[in-house]
């Protein structure tokens, strides 16, 4: 019998999906059919390759009523916020296509007399794209369309909690008609992917996971000479002014820190707020905290779904209750929230006031449905408890002075530094983190680079 790689749903602990794991042949043949497709794929103009891309793009929206139930059932998503996930995958694949002809033509160095002179962007070759489950489309889209564009092969590697989402990819591409071997979803166990790195099969990886994880990619690639772009953990923080507009504040970091169940990488995990506005801030994130409704997330009612799994929810049970011990307050009772249960994947939202940066719920990545709050004096105190981390993807400022929030920014160690705004990606912009995040960045011009290497022509026109 084949090993099987089950997707557990967390909205009643079914088996909701379950592929057969690829054998070694299977997955050895994929390879080959990637590395044989790859000149013709390059050849290609990148109008042509835009061609199948923004085919497989329409024929994944077309799929769209069914995707919306298939998250809920994979991930807990609530049903609601279906089109959300959609949304964000289609504009940043359409951006990635519609600029790429721009952003891969060749560099012009400058005339030179006597010679032709530039530098073109060569595909690396074939990319694997390991990709979660929290942001299922919209991770993946991040590497998988512009290696395409760039005129790579691309084998995705999707995460066992959402086994339908690599099915989804292979069946977009196959309706763009796109080469064989050119796109290829492939099941495998962490132990065949860690073959497939460490054996030197593919010219780059693109992980999105846990710190931990990113580690083991970096470790198995060592010695095969190709670049390992990661993006790894958050414990992404906010700064409330005392000049932001207090109640667009409230509305926008509740949604940051409880959209997904707090399942985000750039979600938010911890805010400092200026003195003088803290106990209104305070009052209106507990007043919003208690409107959401935890339920069973194919029903239209229900805002907050179940965490992945139970374990995912224990953990974070576990970090409120040793906060409580060190003297943080709680200001949501579980009890008002009916589903929430020890040992279950449906948990109440949470927020916690007198904490510090020794608890773990300030200091390690949390990824579910809960925020620790810390009074500042100033700009300064801000500024050291937000750098104050391992960890660097994004940090937030609330304020209505653009000076202030670019000044402050400046001094944070993060990748993205966001005014008035929070987990979000524009795909204008890279896409990476600082420290312990990762390193490499997805999107923007600077994505196709990564996706790329350089090829200089020195071409001497004046013999004489």
């Amino acid at each position: 019998m084949p090993k099987l790689i089950k997707c557990i749903s967390p909205v009643d602990g079914s088996i909701y999906k379950e592929h057969p794991v690829a054998t070694t042949r299977e997955i050895h043949e994929k390879l080959s059919n990637a590395h044989s497709a790859l000149p013709a794929w390059k050849a290609l103009s990148v109008a042509e390759r835009a061609e199948f891309c923004t085919k497989a793009v329409d024929a994944m929206l077309e799929m769209a009523d069914e995707i919306g139930p298939e998250l809920a059932w994979q991930m807990g998503r609530p049903i609601r916020y279906a089109a959300g996930e959609l949304g964000g995958f289609e504009e940043r694949a359409r951006y990635m296509i519609e600029v790429a002809a721009e952003k891969l033509a060749d560099v012009d160095p400058g005339e030179k007399s006597g010679f032709k002179r530039y530098i073109r962007r060569e595909p690396l070759g074939t990319i694997l794209t390991i990709a979660p489950w929290n942001f299922p489309y919209l991770t993946t889209v991040n590497s998988v369309i512009p290696a395409l564009m760039a005129g790579n092969a691309v084998v995705l590697k999707h995460a066992s909690h959402t086994l339908a989402v690599g099915d989804r990819f292979q069946q977009a591409f196959d309706a763009a008609g796109i080469p064989e071997g050119i796109f290829t979803n492939i099941v495998m166990d962490h132990r065949q992917t860690g073959e497939v790195i460490g054996g030197g099969f593919v010219d780059m990886v693109c992980f999105t996971g846990s710190v931990d994880a990113g580690r083991q990619m970096e470790e198995l690639a060592v010695g095969h000479f190709i670049p390992v772009g990661l993006e790894l953990g958050g414990k992404d923080p906010a700064y409330v002014r005392a000049d932001c507009d207090l109640e667009h504040a409230i509305e926008n970091l509740a949604d940051g820190v409880f959209f997904n169940s707090g399942q985000s990488c750039c979600g938010i995990e911890r805010i400092y707020v200026h003195e003088d506005v803290y106990d209104a801030f305070v009052e209106g994130m507990v007043k919003v905290a208690n409107s959401y409704v935890l339920g069973d997330p194919l029903d239209e009612a229900t805002t907050l779904g179940p965490m992945i799994k139970p374990q995912a929810a224990d953990f974070v049970r576990k970090q409120i209750n040793e906060a409580i011990a060190a003297g943080a307050t709680p200001h949501i009772d579980p009890a008002d929230f009916p589903l929430a249960s020890p040992g279950s994947a449906y948990m109440a939202p949470q927020i916690m006031t007198e904490v510090d940066h020794t608890m773990s719920i300030m200091r390690e990545e949390s990824f579910g449905p809960v925020v620790g709050i810390m009074k500042v004096a100033n700009d300064e105190d801000a500024i050291n408890l937000m750098n104050d981390s391992d960890l660097g993807l994004t940090a937030a400022i609330w304020t209505q002075d653009v000076d202030a929030a670019e000044r402050i920014g400046d001094r944070l160690e993060t990748g993205t530094v966001f005014m008035n705004r929070c987990d979000y990606l524009d795909p204008a912009l890279a896409w990476t983190g600082v420290k312990n995040t990762g390193r490499g960045c997805t999107l923007s011009a600077l994505g196709y680079e990564s996706l790329t290497r350089p090829k200089s022509f020195h071409l001497r026109t004046d013999t004489k």
